[in-house]
């Protein structure tokens, strides 16, 4: 198994509420292709309703036996990496889980149902390094039914009857 690590720059924005009961809302904006020379959490730029802020670097670990996922998300219409958050109310406000380019990584990981995860366009050089991954890693693997058991039909969802006189 053969692991390879991408480092990009993450991008977040951090949307006041629309109403006085409403918490905050933090989205990724920008992945960013390398790692810039600023602090993790430094605030890039402030609206009236939203703060921009650099979170960090974060690595996208690309794994062999994935290589099927990534050329899927590679032909996809929209090429995307998947962030993943949970609100934790310290500082930083939250907390990254994960940044992948695996679909079924990123579903995983809206299974606890506490989690925000959301999706933002893939730049074109990473594409182009998980493209190149995949044509070095790639091995076919083909689709293996898995079969049932052979079992006579009327052993099938049949008991033998409770002989109640016995009990």
């Amino acid at each position: 198994m053969v692991e390879h690590e991408i480092v990009v720059g993450l991008v977040l924005e951090c949307l006041a509420p629309s109403n006085p009961w409403g918490e905050h809302i933090w989205l990724p904006v920008q992945i960013l292709e390398g790692i810039p020379d600023t602090q993790p959490w430094a605030v890039l730029s402030r609206g009236p309703d939203r703060v921009r802020y650099y979170a960090g670097a974060f690595a996208v670990t690309l794994d062999t036996l994935d290589t099927a996922f990534y050329r899927d998300n590679l032909t996809s219409k929209r090429p995307c990496l998947w962030v993943g958050m949970r609100p934790d109310g310290k500082e930083p406000p939250v907390d990254i889980l994960a940044v992948t380019a695996d679909p079924t990584e990123g579903e995983g990981l809206t299974q606890t149902g506490t989690n925000v995860v959301e999706v933002i366009d893939m730049p074109l050089s990473i594409a182009g390094e998980i493209a190149a991954f995949i044509e070095a890693h790639h091995v076919e693997r083909p689709f293996e039914k898995r079969k049932r058991d052979k079992r006579p039909p009327d052993m099938m969802g049949r008991r033998r009857p409770i002989d109640e006189s016995q009990s």
